[in-house]
């Protein structure tokens, strides 16, 4: 079983000389299949820890444990490895490369892994079909919906098969609407394939979704489960 750890995070900056505390002491465990949710205000450091969670960031203190694997012993090319083979990382905004089809955008990360052949495009192929876009997968991103943006970001970040799928509010740029089916598509999705989801949301009906809810408030975590 896959597990990622979180232990005694702490993350401060500093910002005209003065030092700013956005993390505080922060451990918890996140395992395969696992949906946890993390709540809080604009500004409380939620993209911040998922960041460092990804090792996308170091943190002022603590460590991040993959598999009895901290990050702080590993060279960057092996977690850029890591983070390439095992995490899957959806944003608010698609960022999507846009000189690239749908379809090689979403063959990038299979590219960089050097995985991409016969098998693995039918995979990306399957993902279009899965997502709706598959009659997009031509067309640049600007000729897309921003619901249709979003899906192809899901696809991109799924065609590695990821153990654990990072979201940074990503539902917060869309209607009402699309919002919800692209919840309902990554709930789904984390079911029937065993990937474990760690969002940063507003959305308390997204929230609903997942089976632990944390709120960050002043660089504390608390556990609402409990």
């Amino acid at each position: 079983m896959n597990k990622l750890e979180s232990i005694n995070i702490s993350k401060s900056f500093i910002i005209n000389n003065e030092v700013l505390n956005v993390l505080s002491d922060i451990s918890f465990s996140i395992y395969d299949s696992e949906k946890v949710a993390i709540s809080g205000k604009s500004g409380a450091g939620k993209s911040t820890l998922l960041h460092i969670m990804a090792g996308l960031d170091k943190p002022t203190s603590g460590d991040i444990n993959f598999n009895n694997n901290l990050f702080s012993k590993m060279s960057i090319n092996r977690l850029s490895n890591i983070r390439l083979l095992n995490f899957g990382f959806v944003y608010q905004f698609h960022h999507l490369l846009e000189d690239l089809t749908i379809e090689e955008n979403i063959s990038v990360p299979a590219i960089l892994n050097n995985s991409f052949n016969k098998v693995k495009r039918s995979e990306v192929v399957s993902l279009m079909k899965n997502l709706h876009i598959y009659d997009r997968k031509d067309h640049l991103p600007w000729k897309l919906s921003g619901g249709e943006k979003q899906r192809a970001a899901i696809a991109r970040a799924l065609i590695n098969n990821p153990k654990f799928l990072f979201l940074d509010e990503p539902t917060g740029n869309l209607d009402d609407q699309n919002s919800r089916s692209i919840q309902e598509l990554l709930v789904n999705m984390s079911d029937q394939h065993g990937i474990a989801l760690i969002t940063a949301t507003h959305d308390n009906e997204f929230i609903k979704s997942f089976g632990k809810v944390y709120k960050l408030l002043d660089g504390k975590l608390s556990d609402l489960n409990e």
